[in-house]
Formats: C-alpha cells, structure tokens, sequence
C-alpha cells in the first residue's frame, strides 16, 4: 500500500516503517513546544497524508510519552479519517501536561498505524441479550 504524505518541515527524520519491530510507526514534534503543569497543547507533528478509502489513522501516544515528558493525550486516541487531507491539514496530537516540560523538535512523541474503517452496521433492538452474563462492568476482579 502507497500512501502520499507531505511534509511541514525538513527539521524532522522521515517516517520509516521498522519491520519485525512493531506495525506502529512513529511521529515526531515539528516544533519546540514549552508546557507548564496544567497547560494543553496542540503538539504539530509535521505531516499531512492522504490516506487510502476506507481507511484511518489511529494515534496514541508511545509507552515512553507520559515516563519522559508527563504527557497525557487530551482525546486518548486519536482518530484521523480519509477525508483530512488537504494541502493545509497537517496532522496534530492534543497534549495535557502533568509536570512542566519542554517537548523538542523532532521528538518521537506518538505512533500511529492505519486501520481499515469499521463495516457498516445495522442495529437490531431487544429486550433480552441471550447469552450468559459475565456479571457486569468490573466483574472480573484484580487478580
């Protein structure tokens, strides 16, 4: 699959994709974004891509996001569809900091990976599921 991306700027590495590690690929900061505990930001990531129909971009943050910079992604998962693919839509991560910290330019701050869309569905309403309860949220226990 060949996907056209553009990027924002040349002060970032070019997206590779590293076999046999992960299918995740990372993205980096495209600018130096200074945040206070408490602050939000939206953190430019330097890329714009025309993705594939019937697909979409999922982008969460890396297991080391939170450990190195204090970051909490503001939407959990981010979800870039097909149709976000104009000259000017550069994709974009929404960041909530719980410490202050500085992120720098060409960061590897998220990852993403391309999902084919969800099949249509069509709901079909009852009163009664039929199968065995699993004894509602939470049910499970800790251990």
């Amino acid at each position: 699959m060949k996907i056209s991306i553009k990027y924002f700027s040349d002060k970032i590495d070019k997206l590779t994709y590293i076999d046999g590690k992960s299918d995740w690929i990372d993205l980096r900061a495209s600018e130096e974004i200074v945040m206070k505990k408490g602050d939000f930001a939206l953190i430019p990531l330097g890329v714009g891509m025309i993705l594939p129909d019937g697909y979409e971009a999922h982008v969460v943050p890396r297991s080391s996001t939170f450990k190195n910079y204090g970051l909490l992604q503001a939407n959990s998962c981010g979800v870039i569809d097909n149709s976000y693919c104009g000259d000017d839509d550069m994709w974009m991560v929404p960041m909530y900091a719980t410490k202050d910290t500085v992120v720098h330019v060409n960061d590897r701050i998220c990852q993403f990976r391309i999902i084919e869309n969800q099949p249509k569905i069509e709901f079909e309403e009852t009163s009664h599921l039929t199968k065995v309860s699993r004894g509602g949220f939470g049910s499970t226990g800790k251990q």
